[in-house]
């Protein structure tokens, strides 16, 4: 791909006729936060994930790269309430540039048009996480946004 990629990059959202050419980026977001292999996740959960994109009722919500017919990269947002504010906090759950288009602009118009839908859907903050160990992502996010501070728990069920 030509380093002039972001000038010929699409930000849309998602599309049914787009699964074929979404998984591989579903799948490399996953594998490389370590489910692939006997830990990948249940083939019903990326079932049900592709279905919450269509269904009216659910806030989440995706957008794609695409370069040339090609999908490049992906965005998964969505909408919940805050305990702080008025209108609703949006979510940045999922962000992930296929390796060939990474460092050519892919993630940061995907986290602008996040913005702009965001605004657009009330949201006066977006806010994401990511591992640690994720430095160069971490580049860009420290150019994009400001660190809370906050730490992450969790405890699985």
């Amino acid at each position: 791909m030509s380093s002039l990629l972001n000038n010929s990059i699409q930000i849309r959202a998602v599309a049914e006729a787009d699964f074929d050419d979404w998984k591989p980026l579903w799948d490399g977001y996953n594998a490389f936060y370590g489910r692939h292999g006997e830990t990948a996740l249940p083939q019903h959960i990326t079932q049900t994930t592709w279905a919450r994109f269509f269904d009216a009722y659910e806030p989440v919500y995706a957008l794609v790269a695409e370069n040339e017919g090609r999908l490049v990269g992906l965005a998964h947002f969505l909408f919940h309430r805050s305990t702080t504010q008025d209108g609703p906090v949006c979510y940045l759950q999922d962000l992930f540039t296929d390796e060939h288009a990474r460092g050519k602009g892919v993630a940061r118009m995907l986290i602008a048009e996040v913005y702009a839908r965001a605004k657009a859907g009330g949201s006066s903050r977006v806010y994401w996480q990511t591992h640690e160990s994720n430095h160069t992502a971490m580049q860009l996010y420290d150019r994009m946004a400001e660190k809370s501070g906050f730490i992450v728990y969790r405890h699985l069920l």
